[in-house]
């Protein structure tokens, strides 16, 4: 069978597991999520073998660390994906639940009811976990999911989707509502692209190549994210060991990822104070520092930044660092270089706290706390199937709810429109 010839196939079969998914009962739902959750544990030994294979090959292909790292599945990742998954099964199902009523002149009692999307095609790079995560939101909120995972993981998503499919025929649910594409072709991508007729949504997750890609090629609605250009500020007054903590989190716990700060700005008034403090921590720690010219004057061993600093998104142990006027400047300077990500303000001033957090156009805006929270599972959505940096029609870590829509239902008692 051609590639054209196999994803038009899947696409077909993957509406018709939507139409049977948006009947399904909670419990049913439930009930494989958490099925899914056992079989992944148990077969956790062969994931772990598949994914040496893609361990192996990355190595030869001489992948970034950040993308090994994505790529690696580890015990505690095994634990991590079914936890996800049994959390999602606690998790309020939104399908079916009524908004507000409101009463018309006429009689008319009009409500919106939250439905699932349809069908969804998820994209993504390296992060077998994701295929876990995407098939149990999806699953939950009532929708079929069609996913292509990056080549480097090529094993470790067929053995995950071998999981997920017993999974689905032992309760009885449509065997077809989650599909893993099984080609490495890059072919099954634009083909995918073009099934409008039976895809609703496109979700790319992976590097700014690829979603640009995928932007560009796709006739089906995409919610994306570029990239993840993060900042935190430090403002005038700031408890200088809580934005310590915060700052060194932000940047080292996990540099290759979407959340971790690109830049620290930090206000004149603490800079001679908490930046030879930060500069400790973060040569300890392995971190480049690329600074502004003030920066440079306090700290005379750093890297000057170039303008393409700004708006770089490392994925690794390099920092850009600017010193600013006051908030006003940091808060410009985040809608200039930005990516509408994540961006904290460590701050004692309830006041300026409040401001930022009005201000600061990022689909997570946090007062003293990590960039590295915004993430789904630790906003409470049991676990995300990405960020959007978009605002249609999600804006944030996307859980159950953002894979769900709504109609309107109205009930009446026989009005006729004069």
């Amino acid at each position: 069978m051609s590639v054209q010839s196999m994803i038009e196939k899947m696409a077909k079969s993957a509406r018709v597991a939507a139409m049977e998914m948006a009947r399904c009962s909670t419990s049913q739902k439930n009930e494989v999520l958490l099925r899914i959750a056992d079989k992944i544990e148990k077969n956790a030994f062969d994931i772990k073998e598949e994914n040496k294979k893609d361990l192996a090959r990355a190595e030869e292909m001489r992948l970034s660390n950040a993308m090994i790292d994505r790529l690696t599945v580890k015990d505690a990742t095994i634990k991590s994906m079914s936890a996800g998954l049994r959390e999602v099964a606690r998790l309020t199902d939104p399908v079916g639940t009524l908004s507000q009523t409101w009463l018309r002149p006429n009689g008319l009692a009009v409500s919106r009811m939250r439905i699932p999307l349809g069908v969804i095609g998820i994209i993504y790079e390296s992060r077998p976990n994701v295929t876990i995560d995407a098939a149990g939101l999806c699953l939950k909120a009532g929708n079929a999911v069609i996913l292509r995972g990056g080549s480097e993981a090529f094993y470790s998503n067929q053995v995950l989707a071998s999981s997920i499919s017993d999974a689905l025929n032992e309760t009885g649910l449509p065997g077809k509502a989650v599909q893993v594409v099984p080609v490495r072709d890059r072919e099954a991508v634009k083909v995918l692209l073009n099934q409008e007729e039976y895809i609703d949504l496109v979700i790319p997750r992976g590097g700014e190549e690829l979603i640009r890609f995928v932007v560009e090629a796709s006739k089906i609605p995409v919610l994306k994210h570029y990239k993840g250009v993060c900042h935190v500020y430090v403002d005038a007054g700031a408890p200088i060991p809580m934005a310590e903590e915060i700052c060194f989190n932000a940047k080292v716990q996990r540099p290759g990822v979407c959340n971790a700060m690109e830049t620290m700005l930090v206000h004149k008034a603490v800079a001679h104070e908490f930046l030879p403090r930060m500069e400790k921590r973060f040569v300890a720690a392995s971190v480049e520092i690329r600074g502004c010219e003030e920066t440079c004057r306090i700290l005379p061993n750093v890297h000057l930044a170039k303008e393409t600093d700004w708006p770089a998104e490392y994925l690794d142990l390099i920092i850009a660092v600017k010193v600013v006027e006051d908030m006003d400047h940091a808060i410009s300077h985040i809608a200039r270089y930005g990516s509408n990500h994540t961006e904290t303000i460590v701050t004692s001033d309830y006041r300026r706290a409040r401001r930022f957090l009005r201000e600061v156009d990022s689909s997570v805006v946090l007062v003293n706390a990590s960039t590295r929270f915004n993430d789904g599972g630790e906003l409470g959505l049991g676990a995300e199937i990405g960020i959007s940096t978009s605002k249609l029609h999600a804006f944030g870590p996307m859980g159950i709810e953002e894979l769900t829509t709504t109609k309107f239902v109205v009930f009446g008692d026989g009005q006729i429109r004069q």
